[in-house]
């Protein structure tokens, strides 16, 4: 994970974050899928001259697709921002360094994986229920 300006480019800043992983999680990894944003020369460029043992499979939009498309695998990642979202710190940007904010995010996602391996046994979960929308004709 790394912390940049958000008027860095995904795909020309992803050797930052490639960079990162361990030599045992790059033994391991075979695929890693992006959006259009990592359709990026300078990424395919690093990747071949770093001669990794992955490859990156950018998921697109179908072509002439118009409007909300449903994209496979997209989902576990605005999950991801989600759960990191519900922590206060990360919510907005209260930093003043981005190491700050990487720290925050590894403690948010920390006490998440801590919160799944102990539960709380006495808090009930919700069921998740669509709400009906008022005045909707249905049929």
């Amino acid at each position: 994970m790394v912390v940049s300006a958000a008027s860095a480019d995904d795909g020309t800043y992803s050797p930052e974050v490639l960079r990162r992983l361990t030599r045992e999680h790059r033994a391991r990894l075979e695929l890693i899928w992006a959006d259009g944003k990592y359709n990026n020369r300078s990424l395919d460029r690093w990747l071949a001259k770093e001669e990794v043992g992955y490859r990156i499979e950018v998921i697109g939009r179908p072509p002439g697709s118009v409007g909300f498309v449903k994209l496979p695998r997209r989902w576990v990642v605005e999950r991801t921002f989600a759960w990191i979202e519900r922590y206060r710190r990360n919510s907005r940007d209260y930093e003043y360094y981005t190491e700050t904010s990487e720290s925050m995010i590894r403690i948010s996602s920390i006490h998440r994986m801590l919160r799944k391996l102990n539960p709380d046994q006495s808090k009930k979960a919700i069921p998740f229920k669509y709400r009906e929308l008022q005045g909707k004709v249905t049929g």
